[in-house]
């Protein structure tokens, strides 16, 4: 083991090297891009993503780009697909393949086969005059001048510039279908992600009590409606109109100004033109207007009816912040 090696240096010097790597891709980007593009736009199936070794690896991560960002792929390992899963192959899809070399023994015996089923080949490769850069039908080039890895021997440069070179033809097939945030939700349900996407403030107060309160009400009967309700707040009414809310913060400033609140009513000291969202906005919108206005409620209404009030916290439970 090498002593007084600077950690830090190594792995500074490694990401420029990938860096440097990735910025070089921009310059080989030509009508095969474009064409390949547009040739998966007007697909009538499906797009394999095939690779050995450590491009398989890439492969499966371009897979799913390619899948939540709506357009059908599916991964097919190079060696599988000589051993019987050129099955998965129908007449109508693309082959991907992706191989630093290009002249690997695998995809040599795989190209032929998918040729001769009358299938298109884009390739992903950086070497252009390689065996599979000969026989796909448009190539990506991802050349790198070295790896990053100290001896040039461990992919590194090249299986970075093979995975960015995937995200470029991910997204410029997102941008030419203008697929929209609603589309994106319907691919990502699960998880915050999702929920930022899909979850409406109708979700949040569906099972929530509506605390509210008449403008005459006592002091008392507030503090009970909050407690009661356990939402931090209770919205002030008036011939079941919105006319203010009170927060216990509300009443934790009059406790602490010694006002004498036996003959005071809900009225005199609430907030007036509280913050309201409509009950079929994105919950995520509720909680950008929560942090603009520094506020830990806001009213929730449909057609200027009150619905209920949305907090915070469940906000938190629910994973947006």
């Amino acid at each position: 083991m090498k002593k007084n090696k600077n950690i830090i240096q190594i792995a500074k010097q490694t990401i420029l090297e990938e860096s440097k790597a990735i910025a070089n891709l921009i310059n080989f980007l030509d009508f095969d891009f474009e064409n390949a593009v547009n040739f998966i736009l007007n697909l009538k199936g499906r797009v394999i993503v095939t690779g050995i070794g450590k491009s398989a690896n890439i492969a499966t991560k371009i897979v799913a780009t390619l899948n939540s960002t709506g357009t059908p792929a599916i991964f097919m390992h190079a060696a599988d697909a000589i051993h019987g899963d050129l099955g998965n192959i129908l007449k109508d899809d693309v082959v991907i393949c992706i191989s630093k070399s290009g002249n690997t023994p695998e995809i040599k015996i795989l190209v032929p086969f998918i040729k001769n089923n009358g299938n298109k080949i884009i390739a992903i490769t950086g070497n252009k005059d390689s065996f599979l850069g000969k026989q796909a039908n448009f190539v990506l080039n991802t050349f790198v001048e070295k790896e990053a890895c100290p001896n040039n021997l461990a992919p590194t440069s090249s299986t970075t510039a093979q995975l960015v070179m995937g995200d470029a033809l991910a997204i410029a097939l997102l941008e030419v279908k203008d697929f929209k945030s609603n589309d994106f939700a319907k691919f990502h349900p699960g998880g915050a992600l999702g929920k930022k996407l899909y979850l409406k403030v109708r979700n949040l107060i569906e099972d929530n009590a509506i605390p509210k309160v008449n403008y005459e009400a006592t002091i008392k009967e507030v503090i009970l409606n909050i407690s009661e309700k356990r939402l931090g707040a209770t919205v002030v009414l008036k011939n079941n109109i919105i006319i203010g809310i009170i927060t216990d913060g509300d009443i934790r400033r009059m406790l602490k100004d010694n006002i004498d609140f036996e003959t005071l009513k809900a009225k005199d000291i609430m907030s007036i033109n509280p913050k309201t969202i409509h009950i079929d906005a994105m919950a995520v919108d509720a909680l950008a207007k929560m942090e603009k206005n520094n506020i830990s409620q806001i009213v929730v209404t449909e057609n200027d009816t009150y619905k209920g009030i949305v907090h915070i916290h469940e906000l938190l439970k629910e994973g947006i912040i």
